[in-house]
């Protein structure tokens, strides 16, 4: 589920999806359908990004320019090319300022890159922690994006964007050093999403604010769960080893 839901939110599935709570747009021609079902069915982000400026270009009244540009933000978010992932959403938000997911990807993108000794970090983690809390505040009174969506699926989308907009505040948290508020927000997404890789960053916390035995017990948790890909299961296990060695120190 986490990040991407672009199946479920299909740009044409049964009608119309609503844009994150504004009026459902509307092709105007075969051609601009072709063009919008050419994103849908890419194989690839490069492919759906490709199909994005294509809509764009021959179509560019498209009422489905917010939706798009987002597909293409996230696209560009799973090809971890953090500068166009950038440009991409600064776009959408142009084409719909509503779109609460853009903010997510925006916000943990902004935490993520911020580095202790940047010159305009704190102007940087304050864009951050106002994006998430928009998305948040926006997220509150949102409609399915699609109404092709059960209500169960929308509730566990919904519960998935909490996750993030926690992290988002958790990655924000940590850039200032406040270990205390990154471990509650952390905690907060983890029981949001069940994600393991934050599961991990709410170690990773524990261990640099000098917790590691809720580091171990976090961390094992995650080492003992079935579907983990491995590459975060090696992450965890460092991250152990680390605790341990921080729980050695200081008897």
């Amino acid at each position: 589920m986490k990040r991407v839901l672009l199946g479920m939110f299909g740009l044409l599935a049964v009608a119309a999806p609503v844009i994150w709570g504004q009026k459902a747009p509307q092709p105007k021609s075969q051609k601009e359908v072709e063009a919008i079902m050419a994103i849908q069915n890419a194989p690839d982000p490069d492919a759906r990004i490709a199909a994005v400026e294509n809509l764009l270009t021959k179509f560019a009244d498209t009422e489905f320019k917010g939706f798009a540009l987002y597909i293409a933000t996230v696209s560009a978010q799973q090809k971890n090319d953090y500068e166009k992932m950038m440009l991409y959403a600064e776009r959408t938000l142009e084409a719909d300022p509503k779109s609460y997911p853009t903010m997510l990807i925006m916000a943990t993108g902004l935490a993520q890159r911020t580095r202790e000794f940047d010159l305009d970090k704190e102007e940087k983690l304050a864009k951050a922690e106002k994006l998430a809390n928009q998305a948040g505040e926006l997220l509150k009174t949102a409609q399915k994006p699609n109404p092709a969506m059960t209500d169960e699926q929308w509730a566990a989308a919904k519960k998935d964007f909490e996750g993030q907009q926690h992290e988002a505040l958790g990655l924000v948290a940590l850039g200032r050093k406040k270990y205390d508020v990154a471990i509650t927000e952390m905690k907060a997404a983890v029981d949001a999403s069940g994600d393991a890789a934050n599961m991990v960053r709410l170690g990773q916390v524990y261990n640099m604010a000098g917790k590691p035995d809720e580091a171990i017990a976090t961390l094992e948790k995650v080492m003992a769960m079935a579907d983990v890909p491995q590459q975060i299961k090696q992450i965890a296990q460092a991250e152990r080893a680390r605790a341990v060695q921080i729980k050695g120190a200081k008897k």
